[in-house]
């Protein structure tokens, strides 16, 4: 029975998870997206995309400093939202009674 998953050390292992995902959520701080790199001795670049088109923008080192971090933080988002997608999705299908489903093998 599908419901016995609810009361199954699997349950309580990715639930366990995602309550560690939240948090860490909650603790990202900062976020872009994008890539700096170096333009010339001093300078850096922030590119990224804004509909479809590259946008640049000159940032000084501190600056830079500040974005690549919050970029490592995005990045980190993006992993954290992938692996609570797939939690969910587990959890989802194993929480109720799935639908039955015909085989569509043909027998001769």
């Amino acid at each position: 029975m599908q419901n016995d998953f609810l009361h199954s050390a699997r349950f309580r292992e990715l639930e366990k998870r995602h309550r560690v995902l939240t948090k860490e959520l909650a603790a990202l701080g900062w976020l872009t997206d994008g890539s700096v790199t170096p333009n010339h001795p001093g300078c850096w670049r922030w590119t990224r995309k804004v509909r479809a088109r590259t946008v640049q923008v000159s940032l000084s080192a501190a600056q830079a400093e500040l974005f690549k971090s919050a970029i490592a933080n995005h990045r980190r988002l993006e992993a954290i939202l992938r692996e609570i997608r797939a939690i969910s999705q587990e959890v989802l299908l194993n929480s109720a009674e799935s639908v039955r489903q015909k085989s569509t093998a043909k027998t001769s």
